[in-house]
């Protein structure tokens, strides 16, 4: 699983701006948490296309990710990128009062797409393409929120396991605090992805390879000395996280539907 770090920088970038071209952008824009992810994808995102064309927006519920703001605040800095912070708790905090929950999940969702819904008017108001940045386990395992932070114009980071971005990571040189943190979604106080996956990254990772990048069965990977019942729970994670990674399914009516006949992708010869 060991990346060619320098390969990785150059595809990327080259990625980047590729793409934004094609879809008609010169410049990008994505929410930058102070995490992991957000914080390669805004290296990433400076180096393919200079800092004065990426716009970063922080947007922190009330205090809930302190560190996560300092660190974004830090990323924003190092990088010379533009950026803005926008507080979401006063739309947050309106509609949970009209209709309460103690569900921390529902929460964390609406704060998600909330973040979402303003990447994408900010998106309108600059002109720039939406940056994703789930990686290749959280979206294997449907970690993540439809509309919320699944949602991107394009997703420079998908094919790249959370263990392999951090070895990205380290080779960009981002701040070491950032690199050594638990990853968290900031969903309620003290939560960490690996507590609420409920196991390591660098064990989901490994186990994630063999059953998708190796096509083993899921008995060859437990045979590889992996607890069968992390396995087992690691694949129904698979399966039922699949219409998180698909189109929504179109009913055939016509002699040529999106996504089933017509498939042109946007750079197809007009």
């Amino acid at each position: 699983m060991k990346i060619n770090a320098p390969l990785v920088v150059k595809t990327l970038t080259g990625f980047i701006r590729e793409e934004t071209r094609k879809a008609g952008f010169d410049r990008v824009i994505l929410g930058l948490s102070g995490g992991l992810d957000s914080t390669v994808c805004a290296y990433l995102a400076a180096r393919a296309l200079g800092p004065k064309k990426v716009l970063a927006l922080i947007m922190p519920y009330r205090d809930l990710d302190k560190e996560g703001v300092t660190h974004a605040r830090l990323v924003a800095g190092l990088l010379k990128v533009r950026s803005r912070e926008i507080d979401i708790s006063p739309q947050i905090d309106t509609y949970f009062a009209a209709l309460p929950t103690d569900n921390p999940v529902l929460k964390g969702n609406k704060m998600a797409r909330e973040r979402m819904s303003i990447l994408y008017d900010f998106s309108a108001r600059e002109k720039a393409l939406i940056l994703g940045t789930s990686n290749k386990t959280e979206l294997l395992i449907g970690y993540g929120t439809i509309h919320g932070d699944l949602a991107c114009g394009i997703n420079p980071m998908g094919d790249l396991y959370k263990t392999q971005v951090r070895e990205l990571g380290r080779h960009l040189k981002i701040p070491e605090e950032i690199l050594v943190k638990k990853p968290t979604a900031g969903l309620w106080p003290g939560q960490t992805d690996e507590g609420e996956i409920g196991l390591t990254y660098e064990e989901l990772d490994r186990i994630l390879y063999l059953l998708v990048d190796r096509r083993q069965k899921p008995d060859e990977v437990i045979k590889a000395g992996f607890e069968r019942k992390k396995v087992r729970r690691i694949v129904e994670m698979i399966k039922k996280s699949e219409f998180k990674r698909r189109m929504p399914p179109i009913a055939k009516i016509s002699t040529r539907t999106v996504g089933h006949d017509f498939l042109y992708p946007y750079d197809w010869d007009k």
